[in-house]
């Protein structure tokens, strides 16, 4: 590693990459880098954004493992019995989980209606609503949002167990990830204050007490690399499977595109031939991984109005130094 050039770096960051709050690179699960920025320490968590619904893929796969989701063909209103279909309604009853993993579910609006989603008493109950309409199923249309809450009323209907306390067992206590509670918020003011906050730790929580699988983790850096090496150890973690290989293989490949951008299960597919995925979230937060290379970047961001590219800060910054 050429310090002149790991200067450089700092300088780029600095005065193109602001936001950044802390960057870990690891190759070959020997950290090589870890740098931290505005204020921030390697204790600091920061709101991760949509890198949650890439750790919600790994929830997924473990309760796959487990055997309480038998199939990701499984119909998603199988897990909700007590969800009234409208009369007529049928695009929603031939919705998967394979669908909301590979974002193939059609919804009924052009733009997702967060104020309407938000404002309602029981946020999985309005996601469900939303669901279906006269959109094709099996065509790509991101869900920010909604989506991937529905993966979490599955995730607790399938288990009987909170999305934390399930997280908990699996994955964070495994890999000593510190998450330990909830997130509560109230109004539009406290969310906007605790997404700001770099003392912030936690997971937020819809009115109904259920874990958000589309954003609203914290994590540190260091917690978001442990993630990555797990996905590049092929699931094994301290000698024991977490994880099967299979289904990280499976959410790591193309599964469905939107124009040239390939996506697994929940995660980017960045570079399919040399196997190369990652984790993004709003903001610039990433956890990037290349097979080919045996290495781990993840960049903890903060909220910017102008949201830089940071997989082309990545490959034309980062990769080449390492």
């Amino acid at each position: 590693m050429n310090h002149e050039k790991v200067k450089e770096l700092e300088k780029t960051i600095v005065s193109e990459y602001s936001n950044i709050s802390g960057i870990i690179v690891q190759k070959n699960g020997i950290k090589l880098y870890e740098k931290y920025f505005n204020g921030y320490t390697s204790d600091n968590a920061v709101h991760i954004y949509s890198v949650t619904k890439s750790v919600f893929s790994v929830l997924i796969g473990i309760a796959l493992d487990k055997g309480f989701i038998k199939s990701v063909d499984q119909k998603v209103l199988d897990f909700f019995p007590g969800y009234s279909v409208l009369a007529g309604e049928k695009t929603i009853q031939t919705v998967t989980i394979k669908n909301l993993l590979t974002m193939t579910a059609p919804y009924k609006y052009e733009s997702e209606p967060y104020e309407e989603f938000f404002a309602s008493a029981d946020w999985m109950k309005t996601a469900l609503d939303l669901l279906g309409g006269e959109k094709n199923v099996g065509t790509f249309m991101y869900s920010p949002i909604i989506g991937a809450h529905i993966l979490a009323g599955v995730l607790v209907n399938a288990t009987g167990q909170t999305v934390l306390d399930f997280a908990m067992e699996n994955l964070f206590i495994p890999l000593e990830i510190n998450v330990t509670h909830n997130i509560e918020l109230h109004s539009k003011e406290e969310h906007i204050a605790v997404m700001n906050n770099k003392n912030t730790t936690g997971w937020a929580v819809d009115p109904q007490g259920i874990n958000t699988a589309s954003w609203g983790l914290f994590l540190t850096p260091e917690d978001m690399i442990k993630i990555g090496q797990l996905y590049l150890n092929d699931g094994v973690w301290n000698g024991k499977q977490i994880i099967s290989s299979c289904w990280i293989n499976e959410s790591t490949t193309q599964q469905s595109c939107w124009n040239e951008l390939s996506y697994g299960y929940l995660w980017w597919i960045i570079d399919g031939k040399n196997r190369i995925f990652a984790a993004l979230g709003q903001g610039g937060n990433v956890i990037y991984v290349s097979r080919a290379r045996k290495i781990v970047i993840c960049i903890a961001s903060l909220l910017t109005q102008n949201e830089p590219d940071m997989i082309d800060f990545i490959k034309n910054h980062i990769e080449p130094l390492f």
